[in-house]
């Protein structure tokens, strides 16, 4: 299956079955008036107990400066992540190891040419939403831990790996919404300077994202 994306006009199940979330995806990225700029391949599968999403983002704007991206996130049962780890190869390469235990992320950042640099973010729950650039596949997760049974604002910590940013974010069900004719359950997700909605089939698996502000939408088609 593959996702596009374009610019201008993207509880794990609590105590998750293994078959209940499984993806092998391709996503295309445009920008404004749908030229393409790059695409992602990811995975999101059952893996030792828990889960593994990983996924690899190529970046090709058209006025330059190509970038690649790859991202791997370990999961237990209900969501929490256990580690991640990523890479971003630009004019430079650098990538970084996380590991998570008892609400603490202790990262080990790799960047070329420097000595590698540790640091460890706090957090008051282990339940951390992992959001990094480029990777609109761990949206699709968020929609997983998201808590359905209760609905309504849910907060999350929310880490972009990226850029060592911690945070918070919140999550609240729209109920149903639309896109191009076709109709969805609607999830947004709202950080400090962003909403993005989510759109989700029936089983709330991830079809659709957009991002209003920034003219941004992601479609799995």
């Amino acid at each position: 299956m593959r996702r596009v994306v374009s610019r201008g006009s993207k509880k794990i199940c609590g105590n998750i079955g293994l078959g209940c979330f499984r993806s092998r995806q391709r996503q295309t990225h445009h920008q404004t008036r749908r030229q393409t700029v790059g695409h992602e391949d990811f995975e999101i599968a059952p893996s030792g107990g828990g889960w593994l999403a990983k996924g690899v983002a190529e970046i090709k704007p058209p006025d330059g400066g190509s970038s690649k991206v790859s991202g791997s996130l370990t999961l237990q049962p209900d969501g929490a992540p256990i580690s991640y780890e990523w890479s971003a190869q630009a004019e430079k390469t650098n990538g970084a190891h996380i590991l998570f235990a008892n609400g603490v992320a202790s990262i080990t950042l790799e960047m070329q040419g420097a000595r590698a640099f540790q640091q460890n973010l706090t957090f008051n729950t282990p339940l951390i939403a992992v959001l990094d650039n480029n990777l609109y596949h761990q949206y699709a997760v968020l929609a997983r831990i998201y808590d359905w049974s209760k609905r309504g604002v849910q907060t999350f910590p929310v880490i972009i790996p990226q850029e060592l940013t911690p945070g918070s974010i919140t999550v609240e069900s729209k109920g149903s919404a639309s896109a191009d004719g076709k109709t969805y359950e609607g999830l947004m997700v709202t950080t400090s300077d962003l909403q993005i909605l989510l759109l989700l089939d029936g089983n709330h698996r991830l079809m659709r994202l957009e991002v209003p502000d920034a003219k941004v939408s992601v479609v799995r088609e």
